[in-house]
């Protein structure tokens, strides 16, 4: 039961292991003992084992035989101590990471694994978000933003992510994340609208040919940035509350119909879609031109359950209305699939791993987010992992049996501790050999 080798475990972390190493060494050489690659390479997988306290285990495996996990799955020589870890991580460039995404997505590319997520004939559905991973009123650096409430300053570090995602599909697939922070020194503080504008323009220039519907909130449907999107050679679909676009409301609301199409459901309730193309967003003259679909559930007494607008500039017809609204809804699983995931279903994003003083904080996001990718990807490709999550019936009872067995056995590889996992009666104890 193996993945295809390009996405396997030892084939993904061997390209991370050769972009650690890529790092440029700053530290004086007396104080190399730990490399960069080892003290990232033990960051990253406490991320991937959900577990802060993996490498002091892992140090006393080793102190017992002789052997470790770090060592034999992660390819760490040196097992750095936690103060040591927090103070390399920070010194790190968070861009050194940004290769890593790009190349992951071409891999899933290249096995064909992101055709299942094409949304229309080659256009994949990229939903963009933004969420706070940390906030104090003590803690802080440099890069934090703040917030001033009646003389009360909290400090905050918060991203703006990307991820391809689909209807239909339960993984999502996730971009390199864009910091939003006070790190290049102005006086204003930076925001989502800002951050959004620099991940879309990494993300042109990292795919290139590939074809990108960008969805996002209300926050997006604003001419600027629809402009910024469309010169990227991009698509969009955006939400569009009425309360934010008061003129293009008026010009709807004086259609005597829109064109429209409603469905029932096994439950009774009606979907009813409107949609009109080709209409201006704004009152001004050169105002683009949008085109402009909403969507209600009614239950069977007539009442609303659900309702929500939204812009793109795809055309909107009979035939692809209904997976417009289904790619527009599709915007939750960012919040769900993704950073609901990411705080509350075992990485612990939130936690405070230690805040640093350059780029500790948000390197942390970025590794537990590669931890969550290569999930992903093992998730889509690797069927011994499915095989044991099958087994175990949950992702958490899984991963509780993998921490407890990495603390009290070596194991060769991780596809030697999935095997191990699936069928322990199989294998000796004392030699760990089938």
């Amino acid at each position: 039961m193996k993945a295809k080798k390009h996405l396997s475990f030892s084939s993904l972390r061997k390209a991370l292991s050769e972009q650690f190493y890529n790092i440029e060494e700053h530290r004086q050489e007396t104080k190399t003992r730990y490399s960069i690659h080892d003290t990232m390479m033990s960051g990253f997988a406490c991320m991937f084992f959900q577990d802060p306290s993996l490498l002091q285990f892992q140090r006393r495996l080793k102190a017992v035989q002789k052997r470790d996990n770090l060592r034999s799955i992660f390819g760490v020589k040196e097992i750095p101590k936690d103060s040591q870890m927090r103070e390399v991580i920070d010194e790190v460039e968070s861009e050194a990471l940004h290769p890593v995404f790009k190349e992951y997505l071409f891999r899933l590319q290249r096995g064909k694994q992101l055709r299942q997520y094409e949304i229309f004939p080659g256009l994949y559905l990229c939903s963009i978000d933004g969420t706070q991973y940390f906030s104090s009123k003590s803690v802080h650096c440099p890069n934090c933003l703040t917030t001033n409430k009646k003389g009360e300053i909290t400090y905050s570090h918060k991203v703006l992510q990307g991820a391809i995602m689909h209807p239909k599909m339960k993984q999502v697939i996730p971009l390199m994340a864009e910091e939003i922070s006070n790190k290049d020194g102005t006086e204003k503080q930076d925001c989502e609208l800002k951050a959004a504008k620099r991940l879309i323009t990494k993300i042109k220039k990292d795919h290139p040919r590939l074809g990108l519907i960008i969805n996002g909130d209300d926050l997006f449907s604003r001419e600027p940035f629809i402009t910024e999107v469309l010169a990227k050679g991009m698509q969009y679909i955006f939400v569009a509350k009425p309360k934010s676009h008061q003129f293009m409301k008026e010009w709807i609301e004086a259609y005597d119909e829109l064109p429209s199409m409603s469905l029932r459901d096994k439950k009774g309730r009606i979907h009813l879609y409107e949609w009109v193309n080709d209409i201006p967003l704004k009152g001004d003259e050169n105002s683009i031109r949008v085109n402009f679909f909403r969507y209600k559930i009614l239950s069977s007494d007539g009442k609303v359950n659900y309702s929500n607008s939204w812009i793109t500039d795809l055309e909107i017809t009979q035939n692809n209305i209904v997976t417009l609204v289904k790619a527009a809804r599709c915007r939750w699983k960012i919040e769900n699939e993704c950073f609901n995931t990411l705080k509350n279903q075992g990485y612990h994003i939130e936690h405070n791993y230690g805040h640093g003083s350059k780029n500790l904080c948000f390197n942390f996001y970025l590794l537990t987010l590669l931890a969550f990718y290569f999930h992903q990807i093992l998730e889509l490709t690797d069927r011994l992992y499915q095989a044991c999550r099958e087994k175990f019936g949950s992702k958490r009872h899984l991963w509780e049996n993998l921490r407890v067995y990495i603390r009290i056995i070596v194991f060769n590889s991780f596809e030697h501790l999935l095997d191990f996992a699936l069928d322990p009666e199989k294998y000796n104890l004392a030699s760990l050999s089938p």
